[in-house]
C-alpha cells in the first residue's frame, strides 16, 4: 500500500516489491489482517500511474494502468461492475501498490515492464520472446551480398524485416535469386573462391568471385534493383527495366532484351500473388482474432515495402467472455516493446485505450505511429485475410491439442497413473566407445516438447561405455537438485532402457526418498524395430507389449526419440568441439600463430590433415621439416 513519486523509475518499483517481499516474519505482522480498501482509495492519487495488486503471500496477480488512479482502482471494488474474472482476482487482493507517472504513455511502458518481469496470473500474457530474422544486404562492401539475418543490427548494411519466421526470408531471397544474380556466399567463401560455383552455372548468380564475369557497375545495379524491390518500388524496378529492354532492342541485342524480358514477366508474377500491389513504401500490420470453445487466436499479418511477407498467429489464456479490444491492446503493448512498428497497425475493431497506446508507441519510435480500424473496402478486406488465416490456424491447433491429450490420457491408463501425466521427463546416454558421455533430460509437457526446459549433463567420474552408472549419475544430479530446490517434480519418469535402467532409476528414486514418482523404461523390441518396445515399471516388470498402433506407444516413442537425438547431438557437439581444439594443438612445436596461419590458408581442419606435404610448404613459416611432421601428425609415419 505505497504510494510512490512522479520521479520513480521502474528500478524504484522493483525496490519497493523487493523489500515488501523480503522482510520474513516482520511483514506478516505488519500485513493487515484485512485490507482496508476504503482507507486506501481516500489517499490515492488521481493522476496517471501503474497499480500493482498483491495476494496474502505478496505475490503479484495483476498490474494495470491507469488514466485516473484513483478511478480506476475503485472500479474493481464497484459490486455492480463485476464481472467473474474480477471477482475472483479481487477476492484474492491482500494490498495493492501504486507507481505515479507524469504521462499515461509512460504508464503504459512501465506496466508493460512488470508484467514481463513478474507475469501475473491474472494478466494476458503473450509468449513473444523471440527474434525475427531480417534479410541483410551487406552494401558497404565492394559486391554486396543478401543473407538471413537474426540479432542485434551490429554490422554496417541495409535490413529488410521483420519476417514472421526463416521460411518467408528463405522463399523471399530465393524469388530475389531467380530475378537479380545477386550473391548470397558467406564472405569467407566469396574471398577464396577462384572459379564460379554452382549458382552461377545455373544462372542464380552473376559471378563477381571471379574477375571478368561481371562488372561492378553492372552488379550495382542488380544490387540497386534489389533494394528497390525490397523497399516496395518494385513498379519503379519495372518501368526501369522496361526502358532498358526497349534500349537494348533499338540496338539489335536481343539476348539482353530477353534476359530484361524475363526479370519484368518474373516481377508480375510475385507482384500478382500479393493482396497489396500498389506502389510506394507501405509498411503495415493487421491484427484480426478468432475464437472458438473459449480458445483464442489472434492473427498478425506482415506487410513490408507494400507486399505480404508472412503472418504469426497467437494463442493467449483468456477468460472466454474476454472483450476481443482488451486481447488487443495487451498485445499490441507486449509485442511492440520489443518487435520493430511499423507507420500502421490496422484493427479488426475498436477498443478504449487505443488513442493512448497510438501516443505511446509515436514517443517510443518518436515517428507518427496509427492504430486504425477498419473501415475501408481495402482494409476490411485484409481484415477478412487475417480472420481466415487466424480461423484456420485455430482449427487446426485445437485438433493437435486434442490428439495431444488422447495421447496422453491413453498412457494414463496404459500406467496405471492416477492422473494424467502431463509433465514428463525422459533421459538418454550417448557416447563414442565409452568416451565424451553425455547424458540427456527432455521435457514434454501436455504431450509436446518444451525445449527451453531441456537439460544435458557432462557425464564424468565412470568407467568408459558403463551406461548403468551414466544413467544413475544423470538421475541423481537432476532430482537431487530439483529436490533441494523444492520445484515441481514429473509427473512420470522416463529411461531409455530396459530392466537394467529402470533398477538404476529405482536405486536412485529410493535413495532420495522419491519413491512416489511414477518410473516407466522402454526396451527396445526384437531386431529394435518400432512399435516392438516393451515398457517396464517398478510394478511391472513382466512388461507391457502394446500394439504398433497404440496412443501411448506413439507418445513414448516420441519422448524416447526425442531424448536419443538430444543426446546424440550434445554428444556430436561436444566431440566436435574437442576434436577441433585439440587435434593441431597436440603437434609438437605448432604455435597459435602457426595454427592460424594454416587454418587460414587451407580454410579449416579438414582441409589441414587432407594437404600434402608439397601443399603445406606453401604457408608462410612451414618449412620442409615442419610440414613432414605435420603430415606425418595426421597420416602417420612411413
Amino acid at each position: 500500500m505505497t504510494q510512490e513519486n512522479p520521479s520513480n523509475s521502474i528500478d524504484d518499483s522493483k525496490q519497493t516489491q523487493s523489500s515488501n517481499k523480503s522482510s520474513g516474519a516482520n511483514e506478516e505482522l505488519n500485513r493487515p489482517v484485512e485490507f482496508d480498501i476504503k482507507g486506501f482509495l481516500k489517499q490515492l492519487s488521481e493522476r496517471p500511474g501503474v497499480y500493482r495488486m498483491l495476494d496474502a503471500k505478496g505475490d503479484i496477480i495483476y498490474v494495470g494502468k491507469a488514466k485516473n488512479l484513483k478511478r480506476r482502482v475503485s472500479s474493481y471494488f464497484l459490486k455492480s461492475q463485476k464481472e467473474i474474472k474480477t471477482e475472483a482476482m479481487v477476492a484474492q487482493v491482500a494490498s495493492i501498490e501504486v507507481t505515479i507517472t507524469d504521462t499515461e504513455a509512460e504508464a503504459l511502458i512501465l506496466e508493460n515492464t512488470l508484467i514481463k518481469r513478474h507475469k501475473p496470473k491474472y494478466n494476458i500474457l503473450f509468449r513473444d520472446d523471440k527474434s525475427y530474422p531480417y534479410i541483410y544486404v551487406s552494401t558497404q562492401k565492394a559486391f554486396p551480398s543478401l543473407s538471413f539475418f537474426r540479432g542485434a543490427k551490429r554490422k554496417k548494411g541495409d535490413y529488410f524485416g521483420p519476417f514472421p519466421n526463416a521460411s518467408a526470408v528463405h522463399q523471399t531471397m530465393d524469388v530475389l535469386q531467380k530475378i537479380f544474380p545477386v550473391r548470397q556466399c558467406p564472405e569467407s567463401v566469396f574471398r577464396h573462391r577462384s572459379r564460379p560455383c554452382l549458382q552461377y552455372q545455373i544462372k542464380r548468380c552473376s559471378g563477381p568471385c571471379v574477375e571478368g564475369l561481371v562488372s561492378k557497375e553492372a552488379y550495382a545495379q542488380d544490387v540497386r534493383h534489389t533494394l528497390m524491390f525490397l523497399q516496395g518500388k518494385s513498379f519503379d524496378v519495372i518501368e526501369e527495366l522496361g526502358q532498358q529492354m526497349e534500349q537494348a532492342s533499338m540496338a539489335l541485342e536481343f539476348e539482353e532484351a530477353g534476359i530484361l524480358r524475363d526479370r519484368i514477366s518474373a516481377l508480375r508474377t510475385v507482384q500478382s500473388q500479393h493482396i497489396i500491389n500498389q506502389p510506394g513504401d507501405k509498411d503495415m500490420d493487421v491484427l484480426a482474432i478468432y475464437e472458438q470453445a473459449g480458445v483464442f487466436a489472434l492473427c498478425l499479418m506482415m506487410y513490408r515495402g507494400g507486399n505480404l511477407w508472412g503472418s504469426e498467429v497467437f494463442y493467449p489464456k483468456v477468460p472466454a467472455d474476454l472483450p476481443a479490444g482488451e486481447i488487443f491492446s495487451a498485445f499490441i503493448s507486449q509485442h511492440y516493446s520489443l518487435h520493430p512498428l511499423p507507420k500502421l497497425i490496422i484493427l479488426e475493431e475498436d477498443f478504449e485505450e487505443r488513442d493512448t497506446i497510438q501516443k505511446a508507441l509515436s514517443e517510443q519510435v518518436k515517428n507518427p505511429v496509427r492504430l486504425r480500424v477498419a473501415n475501408t473496402h481495402n482494409d476490411k478486406g485484409l481484415i477478412n485475410l487475417a480472420q481466415t488465416n487466424a480461423q484456420a490456424a485455430l482449427k487446426q491447433h485445437l485438433s493437435q491439442k486434442a490428439s495431444q491429450f488422447e495421447r496422453v490420457t491413453a498412457l494414463q491408463e496404459v500406467l496405471g497413473l492416477k492422473t494424467p501425466p502431463n509433465y514428463m521427463e525422459c533421459f538418454d546416454i550417448s557416447h563414442t566407445q565409452g568416451a565424451q558421455t553425455i547424458a540427456s533430460c527432455v521435457v514434454f509437457k501436455e504431450g509436446i516438447p518444451s525445449t527451453q526446459h531441456y537439460r544435458k549433463f557432462n557425464i564424468e567420474g565412470i568407467q568408459g561405455g558403463d551406461d548403468y552408472a551414466a544413467m544413475h549419475q544423470v538421475l541423481t544430479r537432476r532430482y537431487q537438485r530439483l529436490k533441494n530446490e523444492s520445484v515441481k517434480l514429473p509427473d512420470l519418469v522416463i529411461v531409455d532402457g530396459g530392466k537394467g535402467q529402470l533398477n538404476q532409476a529405482i536405486d536412485v528414486l529410493k535413495d532420495l526418498e522419491l519413491e512416489s514418482l511414477p518410473l516407466v523404461s522402454v526396451a527396445k523390441g526384437e531386431g529394435r524395430k518400432a512399435g516392438l518396445e516393451i515398457l517396464y515399471t517398478p510394478h511391472n516388470k513382466q512388461g507391457i507389449d502394446l500394439q504398433p498402433d497404440d496412443r501411448a506407444l506413439h507418445l513414448i516413442n516420441h519422448i524416447r526419440d526425442e531424448a536419443h537425438r538430444f543426446a546424440i547431438t550434445s554428444h556430436r557437439k561436444k566431440r566436435q568441439a574437442t576434436f577441433s581444439q585439440s587435434r593441431l594443438e597436440d603437434i609438437e612445436g605448432i604455435g597459435p600463430k602457426t595454427r592460424k596461419k594454416l587454418l587460414m590458408h587451407f580454410g579449416g581442419l579438414t582441409e589441414v590433415k587432407n594437404a600434402a606435404v608439397s601443399e603445406l610448404q606453401k604457408v608462410n613459416g612451414i618449412s620442409e621439416a615442419k610440414a613432414q611432421q605435420i603430415y606425418d601428425y595426421f597420416h602417420g609415419e612411413a
